[in-house]
């Protein structure tokens, strides 16, 4: 059976997107052009890709199961037709990256728009997400994740500081009227805003470090958040005297410079590896993204 490649694209975008109008956003065609090669694929194949109602486009049994076979086989296409990139003078395509939002706050804004500007061919497409996820079935190049999360097979290059630490901090104001705490222990009378993962992990028990002493802490508290796209939230609250925060440094530290929120325990903040830019050692690296690994390293050493 001959299968139009542009159809099954269409179905990607669509599936990943969760609609036609998102698809059509996020590959930069319309909706009405997506809905017609979806179409025309399922009658193609005889078989229904998506239930559809006015709210929603969720793909069927079959359309999971194609998604899931296809996402991989089409980056290889895509990888089979870089290797033309090579013949050029300077590289040009998508590339599309898996980042956490911290990476997307805390690192990528150091390095993307000098990147661009050095690959004008070059579009890049950041999706945020906070669960690690294979990059290949996700449609993506790479991901930014930290190395307790990185699975074996995967080539990591170091992107963004080396070492950071997670800081815990509330209002002036909370404070005066809760006391400050001396001790993470200290830290089981207050209230603490938390965060939980996609997967519904929580970020408690928070950990501590000093002298080589590692405390961990069950601390609770009257707001959770999820972290990603409310962790701001979490700042704002904390902020307003709802509690205390344990966040990255770097996220809290314009907020600890103003004196919006006061550093607590800072002697105990734990101190960690910085993230890694991941991709598969199994297949051919795209050219834009041998680019962006060879810029990070790059700056890296600039640094």
């Amino acid at each position: 059976m001959k299968v139009d490649l542009g159809d099954l694209n269409a179905f990607v975008a669509v599936a990943r997107a969760g609609g036609f109008r998102e698809g059509a956003r996020a590959s930069g065609s319309s909706a009405s052009f997506l809905s017609e090669a979806v179409r025309r694929l399922e009658t193609q194949l005889g078989v229904r890709l998506f239930n559809r109602t006015t709210r929603s486009v969720v793909p069927t049994e079959a359309g999971k199961g194609l998604l899931e076979r296809l996402g991989p086989a089409l980056i290889e296409v895509e990888s089979a037709l870089d290797v033309v990139n090579r013949f050029r003078d300077r590289p040009a395509g998508t590339l599309r990256l898996n980042v956490p939002v911290s990476a997307a706050r805390l690192v990528l804004p150091s390095i993307i728009p000098a990147f661009l500007a050095a690959y004008p061919d070059i579009r890049l497409e950041v999706i945020t997400e906070e669960s690690f996820v294979d990059v290949l079935a996700a449609g993506c190049d790479a991901g930014i994740r930290y190395d307790e999360r990185l699975e074996q097979d995967m080539i990591a290059v170091p992107i963004g500081p080396r070492f950071q630490r997670f800081a815990v901090a509330a209002s002036p104001a909370y404070l005066d009227c809760h006391g400050r705490p001396q001790h993470p222990s200290e830290l089981l009378g207050h209230a603490c805003i938390l965060g939980r993962f996609s997967s519904g992990a929580m970020t408690t028990p928070w950990e501590f470090e000093r002298g080589g002493e590692v405390l961990r802490v069950d601390c609770t508290g009257p707001l959770i958040v999820r972290l990603g796209g409310a962790t701001d939230l979490a700042v704002d609250a904390a902020i307003a005297g709802t509690g205390i925060v344990y966040l990255f440094e770097d996220w809290l530290r314009p907020f600890l410079d103003s004196g919006a929120l006061e550093p607590i325990l800072e002697p105990w903040w734990q101190r960690f590896s910085g993230p890694f830019l991941y991709y598969p050692g199994r297949r051919l690296v795209p050219a834009p993204l041998r680019a962006f690994i060879d810029f990070v390293r790059v700056s890296a050493q600039r640094a």
